[in-house]
């Protein structure tokens, strides 16, 4: 019935999936274990098996875009279920300054960086949103293993990553309009666009708290778990038809759905996002050969120095009327990482002349300050308050 070479062919492929799965369980463990974030082991597995890695597998390109993509929407629909409007703009309001202090102490390395390194305006531009966005993703799970989800430590944590993340929302527009080398009207259409949809979204989600929520709440488990996933896949596949951001997309439907239905879905989607995360980091590595990497570790090096330095002071000036003093430094371990936002935006700029490096740079840097991250949480946490 089907060519006996395309069956030896797809049962090779289903075999390497298979056995990737089980390494991923394995380093999983691994990472609950040690208590250290599983993000950079995905990364180095991921260097180990693609182009130039120890053994190469023969995965197809489109099942590995495919692959990634889903685990970016669904990084960003999780998150956008976290929060409500009401709680984005308390969070804006509160912590505004400290928010400013965040994007001139950490962006400005990257900029820096990337000027010196010849990559002009636009690789500034870039490697500047690199450097400056935290992990939420690490940080929550590093939140979630020391049990201080209630602590005061913790809510200053969060409420910086959620001003880091709504900065995205324009961010992430305008990069890609400028990417895809548009002209000035085009682009100028693109991110006013972008703007105005985020600010109908957020009006919507402030004045008609659980519009959308209603008409799900009466779906069983396996409606509203194909329903959400569904509308955020459409929604960023629409988004980016129209070149828009397809990540921020999926990140306003999120935003839509609140209290009780926001919390069931967070638990369908949970184990779909752990899944799809792993797969995109995994296949992010995959995409790096290992000799590039290598190349821009000093560059990495530096850059993770600075970052550190950039996420505690911004952590001090988050937390320094706490009256405990070592308040300021929890926090600044929370952020020190850097993960998923930063491996999207260096996706995005993998067509251009700087591609190849700044995707080497950056698998180098997330994975340097996952385990400085995880190492200080591991340091600080003997007198951590529960």
């Amino acid at each position: 019935m089907f060519p006996q070479a395309s069956i030896s062919g797809d049962s090779l492929v289903v075999t390497e999936i298979g056995a990737l799965l089980i390494l991923l369980g394995v380093l999983a463990f691994l990472a609950e274990r040690y208590r250290i974030s599983v993000v950079p082991l995905f990364l180095l597995a991921g260097l180990s098996f693609g182009t130039g890695g120890l053994i190469p597998l023969d995965l197809s390109e489109e099942f590995i875009d495919i692959g990634a993509t889903i685990g970016a929407l669904l990084l960003l629909l999780l998150l956008g279920l976290e929060y409500s409007a009401r709680e984005l703009g308390a969070s804006i309001k509160a912590r505004w300054s400290a928010g400013i202090v965040d994007l001139i102490a950490n962006s400005i390395a990257g900029v820096f960086v990337a000027l010196l390194l010849g990559w002009g305006f636009l690789g500034a531009l870039v490697l500047g949103g690199i450097t400056y966005i935290s992990s939420s993703g690490i940080a929550a799970q590093l939140i979630r293993e020391t049990g201080w989800r209630k602590s005061v430590v913790a809510k200053r944590t969060i409420s910086l990553l959620v001003v880091e993340d709504l900065a995205l929302a324009p961010y992430l527009p305008l990069i890609t309009a400028l990417l895809a080398g548009v002209s000035f009207v085009t682009g100028l259409i693109t991110i006013s666009l972008a703007f105005v949809v985020i600010g109908l979204v957020l009006l919507i989600s402030v004045r008609q708290v659980g519009l959308l929520s209603n008409y799900l709440r009466r779906s069983d488990s396996l409606s509203l778990l194909l329903t959400v996933l569904g509308a955020a896949l459409l929604a960023a596949g629409l988004a980016e038809s129209v070149g828009l951001s397809g990540a921020v997309a999926a990140f306003l439907v999120g935003l839509l759905l609140s209290g009780d239905l926001a919390q069931a879905a967070r638990v369908r989607l949970a184990p779909l996002r752990d899944l799809f995360a792993a797969f995109f980091f995994l296949f992010f590595g995959l995409t790096i050969n290992p000799t590039d990497l290598i190349s821009m570790l000093p560059i990495a090096l530096v850059l993770t120095i600075l970052g550190v330095i950039g996420k505690m002071f911004t952590a001090w000036w988050l937390a320094k009327d706490l009256s405990d003093p070592m308040s300021w430094r929890r926090v600044g371990a929370f952020l020190v990482p850097r993960g998923e936002f930063s491996i999207v935006i260096a996706g995005l700029a993998s067509t251009t002349f700087f591609g190849t490096d700044i995707k080497a740079l950056t698998g180098s840097y997330v994975i340097l300050t996952a385990i400085v991250g995880s190492l200080l949480i591991r340091y600080y946490r003997s007198a951590l308050e529960k």
